[in-house]
């Protein structure tokens, strides 16, 4: 047993009505504690703790948002864990076959996680719709800090955001979906993790989310392929102005400083440095903001 979590794996235990024999930590997340168990017939699941803040503040809410999400989920094209048990800040899944896969951007990788989130975005939920989503940009974000070699395009980013947001049309959002929370085997993706953000909101906010991760962890075309893929996928006409506000959105949201997602990535085995991975977020910005600023 891994020291520090006796009381939880007790719980598990007892809402799992197995005997676990195993536990093993999970790497990839930085805000959570992710648990492999094990039990004595066999029997896998995974045990989610929130133990960060401001995120443990609010697993409540989060959690059961989760667990909700799986729920509606379970027997869609989409593979998620099944929820087996909750109490925050503890959530009881089911495990998942599957591995990371954050060491590449080819096109087979790229292509089949457009087509994954575009199954995300056709899934009706009726009258079940999770929350409008939730801006992870908001004003105090909106700041200039010594690591930015081209303060001027964060300007130029903090204005565009003080408008209006464009209209849009609704579509279940993951809010998260990126390389790190996606399973891999046999060059497929077989499982979807971490709904605690599941929203409603525009599509392109998921794309540029995945995006923005895509150029930190593997360069700016990275970003550019994904972003073409899916709206292959999709029948997506939308030129990069018209989603320029949804993509900066999601840049700032990284502030003050993207390197709080590095560490989870070097964990994995990745060679990617707090200094590269800044100056990649603001060459995506610098690729998102070229047709506003070539306008004026």
């Amino acid at each position: 047993m891994i020291a520090g979590f006796e009381v939880e794996i007790g719980w598990a235990e007892s809402a799992w009505h197995r005997r676990i024999v195993d536990v093993r930590p999970l790497t990839g997340g930085w805000t959570s504690t992710m648990l492999a168990l094990t039990a004595d017939d066999g029997e896998r699941a995974v045990l989610r703790l929130m133990t960060k803040e401001p995120w443990r503040r609010h697993a409540a809410g989060l959690l059961t948002r989760e667990a909700t999400v799986q729920r509606q989920l379970h027997g869609s094209r989409i593979p998620v864990p099944r929820s087996i048990a909750l109490d925050p800040p503890a959530h009881l899944m089911s495990w998942l076959p599957g591995n990371l896969r954050l060491d590449s951007a080819a096109e087979d990788v790229l292509e089949v996680m457009a087509q994954t989130l575009a199954d995300i975005h056709h899934f009706d939920p009726g009258l079940d719709r999770p929350r409008l989503y939730q801006s992870w940009a908001p004003p105090g974000k909106r700041v200039i800090v010594p690591w930015m070699r081209r303060p001027e395009l964060w300007g130029q980013a903090f204005e565009l955001l003080e408008q209006p947001a464009p209209a849009y049309a609704g579509t279940f959002l993951h809010r998260d979906f990126h390389l790190g929370n996606l399973l891999w085997s046999r060059g497929h993706i077989s499982g979807v993790v971490d709904w605690v953000e599941t929203s409603w909101g525009p599509a392109d906010l998921d794309v540029a989310h995945a995006a923005t991760y895509l150029a930190m962890l593997h360069g700016i075309e990275a970003s550019i392929r994904f972003t073409d893929a899916y709206r292959r996928r999709t029948g997506d006409r939308s030129d990069e102005e018209q989603c320029r506000y949804w993509n900066v959105l999601d840049i700032v949201g990284y502030l003050p400083d993207p390197v709080k997602v590095v560490q989870p990535w070097r964990d994995s085995g990745l060679d990617i440095t707090d200094d590269l991975a800044r100056r990649r977020l603001e060459q995506r910005l610098e690729h998102v903001l070229r047709a506003g600023l070539n306008s004026r």
